[in-house]
């Protein structure tokens, strides 16, 4: 498991850019997240193209705390191509025969496997499997932290949650203030700047007509830090006659 980690996904799919599905995924892994006290760094939802498939794997890789999940392009047809890249962005090497994968495809379909389907069993060296529990095809996962899952949401989505529930299951707690203030963003800049750059903040401006609010949300592990934090911040508003009220 990776300390502080930070979560990306890869959403892989043409169909998807093009109109002719809609994505599920992103939908799917935020809330799975959430619910465990984790969030999004950054989600990419990119074309079955070679070359921008690669360079993002380098961008996320660069993260010394990212945990991936990838979605699309493990099978075995021409256009599957994640297996070679993920091969070779996140090990420099090309592909290996996985003994146990190419078990698993045999006894499952049998004379079915040749002569394509056995070639999902060609991973990245040194790559573990993620169980399917729906076909039996697995995915594979590198370091404990680069997960790859097929396309298909019915056999994604269960992946997932086996591995946030093995490696990722439970973030520290994180606690917050939020409240809305009756005023612009622009009012607010200054205090904003007194914030600890450490803090997490956020700053939501909304416009009702000509009225102007902005929600404000403050939020650490540390709760002693919260609640300084979030009384400095109030007490600034009544300096400046900014009325407020909590969510």
């Amino acid at each position: 498991m990776i300390n502080h980690p930070v979560f990306y996904s890869v959403i892989i799919g043409t169909e998807l850019l093009n109109g002719r599905r809609r994505d599920s995924h992103f939908a799917f892994l935020n809330e799975a997240l959430r619910k465990r006290g984790w969030e999004h760094k950054a989600n990419f939802v990119i074309k079955d193209e070679v070359v921008l498939l690669e360079e993002v794997y380098k961008l996320i890789q660069k993260d010394p705390h990212a945990v991936m999940f990838s979605f699309g392009g493990i099978g075995s047809t021409p256009d599957d191509f994640t297996r070679e890249i993920a091969a070779k962005a996140f090990t420099g090497e090309g592909l290996v025969r996985h003994k146990e994968a190419e078990k698993i495809i045999l006894e499952t379909l049998k004379e079915r496997a040749y002569p394509h389907p056995v070639k999902m069993a060609d991973l990245p060296k040194g790559a573990k499997l993620i169980e399917n529990p729906v076909n039996k095809m697995p995915g594979f996962q590198l370091h404990d932290r680069y997960f790859f899952v097929p396309g298909f949401p019915e056999m994604a989505h269960p992946m997932i949650e086996q591995v946030l529930e093995t490696f990722y299951p439970q973030n520290v707690q994180k606690y917050s203030c939020n409240f809305i203030v009756e005023g612009s963003e622009a009012m607010l800049i200054d205090i904003m700047e007194q914030l600890p750059k450490d803090l997490e903040l956020s700053c939501l401006p909304a416009f009702d007509g000509e009225k102007r609010t902005a929600e404000i949300y403050l939020a650490d592990i540390d709760e002693a830090k919260v609640k300084k934090w979030c009384t400095f911040f109030k007490e600034e508003l009544h300096k400046i006659r900014l009325k407020f009220k909590e969510i």
